[in-house]
């Protein structure tokens, strides 16, 4: 087995951001601010592309293509194996909803397995200037889980903008999971 060391950050892999497609982690039901968001910094940059992914971790990787796209299959054997697709068809729906007008130009992405690894490998494949996620709860799922955002940022070289869809208050003295 080939030992090559990990890719780190560096000056010579800055992806420039100008003319450069952004990532967006996207899920099911989503508040519309992480696509707006991500829309409003595409617009900003010139970004030619919103790659929208969603990762199911229901499911796992078979294949990983040139293109960022995977071939996946359903942990579950006994699961219909079409399931994925209507889930595919709310995002691209709830997407059409939320950037209609945005001027942008956008894709949705059905990926499989580790949202990190396959975000990352999607940002590789299309060439992404960074990296869009929507913030958790900060409750003690996130506690104990890890946020996506800190385990992408952790994974590869490119920027990640975590778009805050709650905030805790500072001044409220109870820990995090008793909100």
């Amino acid at each position: 087995m080939d030992a090559r060391p990990v890719p780190q950050p560096a000056l010579d892999r800055m992806v420039d951001p100008a003319g450069h497609p952004l990532v967006v982690g996207v899920v099911p039901g989503q508040d519309p601010l992480v696509v707006r968001t991500a829309a409003a910094w595409g617009r900003a940059v010139g970004a030619p592309y919103l790659h929208l992914a969603y990762v199911d971790p229901a499911r796992y990787v078979v294949q990983e293509r040139a293109d960022g796209s995977v071939a996946h299959m359903s942990m579950d054997p006994d699961t219909a194996d079409d399931a994925w697709q209507r889930t595919r068809d709310e995002l691209r729906a709830q997407a059409a909803e939320h950037l209609a007008g945005q001027q942008v130009v956008w894709r949705v992405h059905y990926l499989a397995g580790r949202p990190d690894r396959a975000l990352t490998h999607l940002a590789r494949a299309v060439d992404a200037s960074a990296i869009v996620v929507g913030s958790r709860s900060g409750r003690l799922r996130e506690l104990l889980e890890g946020s996506i955002a800190l385990h992408v940022a952790y994974h590869q070289h490119r920027p990640v903008l975590t778009v805050p869809l709650s905030v805790v208050d500072w001044q409220d003295p109870r820990a995090p999971w008793q909100r």
